[in-house]
């Protein structure tokens, strides 16, 4: 709502172009209808932005990368993975696989995996109630190994503990998890303190407010996004930034 409000009184103010600046885009996950009588909130959201004078919309690492067609005016989508991949470099862990946590975080594990020269592996989970999950079995190897769990974001850690708990199972050795949005919902602070993992890294682009991770790294995309910004200000490309 501020958001909204901010951008009403710039157009008032007969600005001549309003970006609407999401380093984390709420009801994001609210992308579809999963049964019925529920709303599609993360298209509500994005109607009212443009609604409310927006000329474009700038976010990270949205859920799903189609939300971006809820938008009817330009909207860049950008990604922490520069940051975080240079981090984990700089780590030097050998013997290395990518874990996604479910099936629909493949491309962007991937994509780590491919940056990082790693391994790939999946784990196919079941979802018994809306936010609790069980792992069932990892597809991939990960014997013996060190593994990054990717996601996009912790909400209430179960997924994260749980694809944890589930790799050490079958032989892993270290287990880092890398998120970027640490939304960190309920009691997902304690889960965290309490599973097998070693370190934890995530962005600002959701404050903390003083919950408090062990082992807990936190990098910032300030210079993404200010870059984003400049060159959205110059007319120049965006999508560049990340080939």
């Amino acid at each position: 709502m501020e958001l909204l409000i901010l951008i009403d009184c710039l157009k008032r103010a007969s600005a001549d172009r309003i970006t609407a600046v999401m380093p984390y885009f709420g009801y994001a996950r609210q992308d579809r209808k999963a049964e019925g009588r529920v709303p599609i909130t993360a298209k509500l959201v994005a109607n009212m932005l443009t609604s409310s004078g927006a000329n474009r919309a700038l976010a990270m690492d949205l859920h799903a990368a189609q939300i971006q067609g809820f938008f009817d005016i330009p909207t860049d989508h950008l990604f922490a993975a520069p940051v975080m991949i240079e981090h984990f470099r700089k780590l030097e862990i050998a013997n290395l696989v990518v874990v996604s946590p479910d099936v629909g975080g493949i491309k962007m594990a991937r994509a780590y995996a491919k940056r990082l020269n790693a391994e790939l592996a999946i784990l196919d989970k079941r979802r018994d109630t809306p936010t609790a999950t069980e792992v069932m079995h990892v597809i991939g190897d990960v014997q013996g190994k060190n593994v990054i769990l990717v996601d996009d974001m912790i909400s209430t850690a179960s997924t994260v503990t749980e694809a944890s708990r589930a790799v050490k199972t079958n032989g892993a050795k270290d287990v880092y998890l890398c998120a970027t949005h640490a939304v960190l919902c309920g009691n997902a602070v304690e889960k965290i303190n309490k599973s097998n993992l070693k370190k934890v890294v995530v962005t600002d682009t959701v404050p903390l407010d003083g919950k408090k991770i062990e082992n807990l790294t936190t990098l910032s995309v300030a210079n993404i996004l200010g870059e984003a910004l400049k060159r959205i200000h110059k007319s120049e490309s965006v999508s560049s930034l990340f080939v």
